[in-house]
């Protein structure tokens, strides 16, 4: 049956392919957005924002506490695996 099953889907391999690539991006996306060490670097240039009076408290607090929730995925997602 696997000959034949394959034989039949044969028409869907370029949708299967896609499928793959995608599900690729995705992971490698994930991985970047939840990098510890991206996260504390942008913590980093956020601060330095603040210092240097580009970016307000108010804007400060929020991207901060994003940041932290991230971080705090980050090491949440490290710790199932």
């Amino acid at each position: 049956m696997g000959l034949l099953s394959e034989i039949l889907l044969l028409p869907l391999a370029p949708v299967r392919g896609s499928l793959w690539v995608l599900d690729q991006v995705v992971a490698d996306a994930e991985r970047q957005y939840y990098d510890p060490s991206a996260i504390q670097a942008q913590l980093r240039f956020l601060e330095k924002q603040l210092e240097a009076g580009e970016i307000d408290e108010e804007t400060f607090d929020r991207a901060e506490d994003e940041l932290l929730d991230r971080l705090e995925a980050s090491r949440f997602r490290q710790t199932e695996t």
